[in-house]
């Protein structure tokens, strides 16, 4: 068959062995496969990401001086079962799947491993039990993007946004624009945008954003309603005092009863969820020094660089943070689903669509954020340019 192989950052399209799909296992025929950013990143950085996946208990990560087939964003129509499957599906239904394998007695992640051939080709094996069926006639552009959708999911909900909160997206690449979705998908009212690139602010607004901000102009902490929020220390001091004083007035009323209530009910004072899509140095402790005290920063840019931030800065102000990886298997059937009955549109992020031979066309084009998002790989397509 006919796949894109990386190797030594090099990509070529060329003739590899069709898989043969094993025990538990079904082979599709990939209809679409999306370009994610961290097969732009493991192309040039993959060393350096095995040994980090190695230091996790993960050492089939791919390595630069293997032959890799990437792609983990696909779906695709069912063409063979292996042994030992319960055949849940007709040949040529289509379906997604979560993007890991059994390979003997491991497990390895599809697109990212030599040992597991991903969807940058026309064939790809899925294990049966990680595979859904694809609802409502979706289309495969969109049912591909089932896997940044879950990653974006997962971080949402890892936020626990309140409807009524302040959410801030700071970077509006892929995931910063599939998180917008998720969350105006999941009801949240008030949803902040902040990227330097004109033409990614403006797929912000398409994909919901309330408010789009360029940082360069406009402090992304400023440019809405403070909503219970405090933006200084000695704003937190005060409110405290204040409390106190007006409790004390009535000696009669237990006042740490009232501050029981208030944490109860939720009025409290807290800041805004911040959810960090940017992954570069720097970035973490310019939002732990410049966001609003009590904020909860949920970091989903991957930074594949060794960073810092002042504890004592984030300790100071009560900034929580949390880093969200990945999704479980309801989290990528949420997605699905969000995505097949229409309550999330990701049409904003599809910018443009090539065949294998433009695979590497599209990986360079996509290293310009005025121009694309998301491009969407076709392995039936002869197209060679985005």
């Amino acid at each position: 068959m006919k796949a894109v192989v990386c190797r030594e950052t090099v990509l070529t399209v060329g003739e590899v062995e069709t898989p043969t799909p094993g025990k538990g296992q079904v082979l599709l025929e990939v209809t679409a496969c999306g370009i994610c950013g961290s097969d732009l990143h493991s192309r040039v950085h993959c060393d350096d990401m095995a040994e980090l996946a190695a230091e996790t208990g993960y050492t089939g990560f791919m390595r630069s001086d293997q032959d890799i087939v990437m792609g983990h964003e696909f779906c695709g129509s069912v063409l063979e079962y292996g042994p030992g499957t319960h055949k849940r599906w007709k040949l040529g239904a289509p379906v997604a799947a979560l993007p890991i394998v059994r390979r003997g007695s491991e497990i390895h992640l599809t697109g990212l491993s030599a040992l597991a051939p991903g969807g940058y080709a026309e064939r790809v094996v899925v294990q049966e039990a990680m595979a859904m069926t694809v609802p409502n006639g979706l289309e495969p552009e969109k049912a591909a993007l089932t896997e940044p959708m879950a990653v974006a999911w997962h971080a949402v909900r890892k936020g626990a946004v309140g409807k009524g909160q302040t959410a801030i997206v700071i970077g509006c690449g892929p995931i910063g624009l599939a998180v917008i979705s998720m969350l105006k998908a999941s009801g949240v009212r008030h949803v902040v945008a902040s990227d330097f690139s004109p033409r990614r602010r403006q797929l912000a607004e398409q994909c919901g954003a309330d408010l789009v901000v360029d940082p360069a102009e406009h402090s992304p902490w400023t440019s809405y309603p403070e909503r219970n929020e405090i933006r200084k220390i000695t704003g937190l001091l005060e409110l405290g005092m204040d409390t106190m004083e007006k409790l004390r007035w009535a000696p009669k009323v237990p006042w740490w009863h009232v501050f029981r209530l208030a944490d109860t009910v939720g009025a409290t004072p807290e800041g805004p969820v911040i959810f960090e899509c940017v992954g570069m140095p720097g970035v973490i402790d310019q939002i732990v020094a410049t966001a609003p005290l009590l904020s909860r920063v949920v970091v989903v840019g991957v930074c594949m660089e060794t960073d810092k931030f002042r504890p004592a800065m984030a300790i100071n102000k009560e900034i929580e943070l949390r880093f969200a990886f990945g999704y479980d298997p309801r989290e990528f059937r949420d997605a699905l689903y969000m995505l097949a009955e229409g309550k999330v549109d990701p049409t904003p992020l599809i910018t443009g669509k090539v065949g294998l031979a433009g695979v590497a066309t599209a990986f360079e084009a996509l290293g310009k954020p005025e121009e694309h998002a998301k491009i969407i790989v076709d392995p039936s397509s002869a197209a060679v340019a985005p």
